[in-house]
């Protein structure tokens, strides 16, 4: 488990070095313009969407450890080649290969860290997942803020061999792991690929509960991750008059939020309801948007609403600390044994959905229609309330809370013999 977090963090450190400045480097230190940037950054999303419905049963009958190796390497050829690209040919099929492999690689490294979890302690190891990620994209992203210059390409050639120089490192770093052999792995190694390939989609479809969690999943993708780069930020910018620098305070400070308070958080979650958990990241989301409404729409001094502005993004930063020892480990709880990866392929499809739509639609309404544009997210906040709910009525106990697990084991362990012993 500590290998696979190294190389989680490891890979994301090597994001953080490119994905804030694709924009820049196609479209002016290429000199390829904003037209090409535009179907780089599509290119970059739709690869996912072709890719990861394909990932899932690969996973289950191959196991996770070639898929992630296959994937880091697929994503370090795209890395280093959009260092080297030059013209609109290069630079998109680079997309391609960077965005396929960098997607497939989220549901292999969720299936590892289920192999080498239970129940029971699946929870802080997908918090550490997270919390090692956007530790990671924020450094990467503060270093690579330092090397770059737009004047120099050779500068973004570097930072996209550091990159590529990451992805080697997390499938040199998989190779080197071992997956134990424990009871809690029983089942969930490939076997019976048969019975595997007559289940599929149509086996996962029928999973009610699961169902509703894609769709919980969607809405939660949607009104959050899909708006911070675009709807939210053209908000800021057309409607609360906040200066693009302030953009980067406001990412900083979310980025800030989930670092600091992840384990803090997490002692909270875990002994509580996984549905009522989400339901009240819907609840601060809504409290979030409302902030940002004040923000733009308020009739308070400049600073007043650069402060609310900021503070979005923090309270949206609390709510993904909530979420991430929340929803990974309640896909892995739902799915079948000889099905993880499936449903982990499924949920980062439906995650890529939402970051594909949500710009689309969030981007226009923001810039232009600021009071619909609040009072809708408002609502798909408070829809993320309700949905969680709703799910909750379809879990099992231990699905719903964890810890109830870890108290049943304890009870069978210490029972007295004597307890049950026949009277003489």
């Amino acid at each position: 488990m500590r290998r696979i977090q190294a190389g989680n963090a490891l890979s994301a450190f090597g994001l953080g070095f490119t994905v804030p400045y694709l924009y820049v480097y196609v479209a002016q230190v290429r000199d390829l313009g904003a037209t090409t940037a535009g179907v780089v950054l599509t290119v970059f999303a739709m690869a996912a969407l072709v890719a990861l419905p394909f990932t899932g049963r690969v996973i289950d009958r191959r196991g996770p450890l070639p898929v992630l190796v296959g994937a880091a390497v697929l994503a370090s050829v795209g890395a280093a080649g959009m260092g080297l690209s030059d013209s609109v040919a290069a630079v998109v099929s680079s997309a391609a290969l960077l965005g396929a492999g960098t997607a497939v690689m989220q549901p292999a490294l969720a299936t590892m860290i289920v192999w080498c979890s239970e129940t029971t302690t699946r929870t802080r190891a997908f918090a550490m997942q997270f919390f090692l990620q956007n530790l990671g994209l924020g450094i990467g992203g503060l270093i690579g803020g330092h090397i770059v210059d737009p004047s120099r390409p050779a500068s973004f050639t570097l930072l996209f061999g550091i990159e590529a120089a990451m992805f080697l490192v997390l499938a040199g770093i998989a190779l080197t792991v071992r997956l134990p052999e424990s009871p809690s792995l029983r089942g969930a190694r490939p076997a019976d690929t048969e019975a595997k390939a007559r289940g599929g989609v149509r086996a996962l479809l029928g999973h009610r509960a699961m169902v509703q969690l894609l769709v919980l999943g969607f809405v939660l993708f949607f009104a959050c991750y899909g708006q911070f780069e675009s709807g939210l930020a053209a908000y800021g910018t057309e409607a609360a008059g906040i200066e693009p620098a302030t953009l980067g305070t406001a990412l900083a400070a979310n980025t800030a939020v989930i670092v600091a308070a992840q384990f803090l958080v997490l002692r909270f979650v875990e002994r509580r309801s996984r549905s009522r958990v989400i339901a009240s990241v819907g609840l601060i989301w809504a409290v979030a948007w409302t902030a940002a409404g004040y923000a733009g729409l308020g009739h308070g001094s400049q600073a007043m609403a650069t402060a609310a502005f900021i503070s979005t993004y923090a309270l949206f930063g609390l709510g993904e600390a909530m979420l991430s020892p929340t929803v990974a480990p309640l896909v892995a709880d739902l799915a079948p044994d000889s099905m993880v990866g499936q449903y982990n392929s499924a949920f980062a499809l439906v995650k890529q959905l939402a970051l594909a739509i949500g710009p689309a639609v969030g981007g226009p309404m923001g810039a232009a229609l600021h009071g619909p544009y609040i009072v809708t997210f408002v609502l798909f906040s408070l829809g993320i309330t309700v949905l969680a709910l709703g799910l909750g009525k379809r879990l099992t106990p231990v699905q719903d809370r964890p810890s109830l697990a870890t108290r049943s084991r304890v009870v069978s362990v210490h029972k007295p013999e004597d307890a049950v012993a026949p009277a003489h």
